[in-house]
């Protein structure tokens, strides 16, 4: 057989795109000369996302249904079939041998075109609370990847793998020395440092505490990194200083992880996959505002196994300062937190979901 062809598409947020790009990358150390197109939606963060990984990628005109009544709604019936016309086109003249979807809207008409031309695909679903476009796409899909127990209450029991989530390579074998990540952030060896990370975007809520606990940390004798996010940079990087490193953004993440000794964290199913790998003691603070409330899921999955801690954002105000000052004098806990954390990591998740689709070509 000549060369093959994968397409792969999910988007929307880094917590679809990112798996997609380390499965596309997996398939071509294993395929060198394959070619591979992404599919995603015009205005989201995939269009720069995977050319920078350096992948071509095609943009439909789609979004996602709006909760509320609202004019883009009316015009979701007409962005769906001039999508499902769009990707009809792309899979003519590109005409892959496999397709890949990691959720997200994007994947939704791409993947319906790919069933009505009897081609076969596989889905991989990062949360414990499976997303619309994939439930949707299930019933036709060959294999569904997923990172978490129970999922057959969304899926056919028999399509299921757990795999667990792809993750960015470069965490997969952290080789930093403490003392080297430490000097990075230009801080003090000798004092622990919390890790506060809000997502690419930040997280208004985490931020606002953090300011609110700053005498606290300042108390236990805590250094932060602090990840606000690009939205809230300008805000917050007043708050930059000998102890305290603000950040919109971490680039070096396999630093950032090394440093800290503790880290607070939303809980995206990508958040929680690399947090499972790295193993230090986590405290979850899911966002509130996700489709389904599936971070409360996904870090009640791990509270269930004593391997996190979570607080909800309506209970911050009462809870945190007694929640991190308990984890920051017991030994113990943190011990426990991070042995139990570290047993569910599945390192060697992108490796199987492409072993799946090997499956699929022979």
């Amino acid at each position: 057989m000549g060369k093959y062809r994968f397409i792969l598409s999910g988007g929307g947020t880094g917590g679809h795109i990112y798996p997609a790009i380390a499965i596309a990358n997996e398939l071509k150390k294993r395929f060198n000369d394959a070619e591979f197109l992404f599919v995603g939606a015009n205005d989201k963060m995939e269009m720069e996302k995977v050319p920078q990984a350096g992948y071509k990628i095609e943009g439909l005109w789609i979004s996602g249904i709006q909760r509320k009544l609202s004019l883009k709604n009316l015009m979701f019936p007409i962005k769906l079939i001039s999508s499902l016309f769009r990707a009809r086109k792309i899979l003519k003249e590109f005409q892959p041998h496999v397709a890949i979807g990691t959720g997200g809207f994007a994947s939704g008409p791409l993947l319906r075109m790919v069933s009505l031309k009897g081609l076969p695909y596989i889905l991989q679903e990062q949360n414990s609370f499976a997303g619309i476009t994939n439930k949707i796409l299930a019933n036709k899909a060959s294999k569904i990847c997923v990172a978490y127990d129970g999922m057959e209450q969304f899926f056919p029991k028999d399509k299921i793998v757990k795999t667990g989530n792809p993750i960015r390579s470069e965490l997969m074998k952290i080789n930093v020395e403490k003392r080297e990540a430490v000097n990075f952030f230009n801080l003090n060896s000798d004092k622990p440092i919390v890790l506060i990370l809000g997502g690419s975007l930040g997280a208004r809520r985490i931020n606002q505490l953090v300011v609110e606990n700053l005498p606290l940390f300042n108390n236990l004798g805590l250094q932060l990194i602090w990840q606000c996010g690009k939205l809230y940079v300008d805000e917050y990087k007043k708050y930059d200083g000998e102890s305290v490193k603000v950040h919109a953004f971490l680039n070096k993440m396999d630093f950032a992880y090394t440093a800290a000794n503790i880290i607070i964290s939303r809980a995206g199913a990508g958040s929680v996959s690399e947090l499972c790998i790295v193993g230090k003691p986590t405290i979850f603070i899911p966002s509130p505002n996700v489709a389904e409330d599936h971070q409360t899921k996904n870090a009640t999955a791990l509270v269930t196994k004593e391997a996190a801690l979570m607080l909800r954002e309506k209970d911050l105000k009462t809870e945190f300062g007694v929640t991190l000052e308990k984890l920051m004098n017991s030994k113990e806990l943190q011990n426990r937190l991070a042995t139990n954390i570290k047993q569910l990591a599945k390192p060697k998740a992108t490796e199987h979901i492409v072993d799946e689709i090997e499956n699929l070509l022979r």
